[in-house]
């Protein structure tokens, strides 16, 4: 490993090692279920765990998983061998999902939501089964920051992804490990790695989705203001409600003494 690569996985440990306590992500005797696609994101986070639990005080597992979603000429060998050489246990679950989605929905709609859900009710029977009681997903800071703009401008919703989430069904524990990790940081690292990538052949289908506006937006804001998607991130952390409008966080009926104000 070359020194920029030994600096560049010092940077993404630290900031891994961050998320992982400032959410207490990873606890003693936990089994931890990694989904990996076969992209740059999650061959890394699964690298990086395996980094952190050399030097973790506390001892916990990892558990590979692939879910092989049908997709024509994907090449889940590729896949296989990648987790193969990390010497962990691993799965490949075989569930034809493309052929849904392909069926459900109507050409030139946007496939990732159906898919996603999918691939999540699957992935949540798939880690009990495999004794394990959290998922580690590889979505990174980019995806985050994403997320909350995604849903601000086309949901009016005010909310991104969660580091860490408790399923509804209260089987599983969902985190997100890469959450404080930039996109560049990580594409570089596995480039330098060598790492396979095998991108999703349905997203690659779709040229115009909202999220890849997302990013072009923000890659073009961040020629003249660098620290965009850091600062945005940040406002994530530290969040004002007595700012926001939503009448469910405070009763704006009532003056400081508790009393209700007349209506007007």
């Amino acid at each position: 490993m070359s020194w920029e690569t030994e600096k560049l996985e010092k940077k993404l440990a630290k900031a891994l090692g961050e998320a992982v306590m400032d959410f207490s992500m990873i606890a003693e005797g936990d089994r931890i279920l990694v989904a990996c696609s076969g992209g740059k994101d999650s061959s890394v986070l699964l690298h990086m765990l395996q980094r952190l639990r050399e030097r973790a005080p506390v001892k916990f597992e990892l558990v590979g998983y692939h879910l092989e979603q049908g997709h024509p000429g994907f090449p889940v060998e590729v896949v296989e061998g990648f987790l193969k050489g990390r010497g962990i246990p691993y799965e490949i679950e075989r569930q034809d999902t493309y052929s849904i989605v392909k069926d459900t929905l109507e050409p030139g709609k946007t496939t990732c939501s159906l898919c996603s859900r999918l691939r999540r009710g699957i992935l949540y029977n798939a880690a009990p089964r495999l004794g394990c009681n959290k998922i580690a997903l590889g979505h990174h800071r980019d995806d985050i920051v994403d997320t909350l703009l995604l849903n601000l401008f086309f949901a009016g919703t005010l909310g991104a992804m969660p580091a860490k989430l408790v399923s509804d069904d209260g089987r599983n524990t969902v985190i997100r490990p890469l959450a404080y990790c930039a996109e560049e940081d990580i594409a570089a690292f596995a480039q330098a790695m060598k790492f396979p990538v095998v991108p999703c052949r349905l997203c690659d289908e779709q040229p115009d989705l909202q999220r890849r506006a997302m990013g072009e937006m923000l890659d073009g804001l961040e020629k003249r203001f660098p620290s965009v998607r850091q600062s945005i991130l940040k406002a994530l952390t530290d969040v004002r409600t007595s700012h926001l409008l939503d009448r469910r966080l405070h009763d704006f009926a009532r003056n400081a003494e508790g009393k209700r104000l007349p209506v007007v």
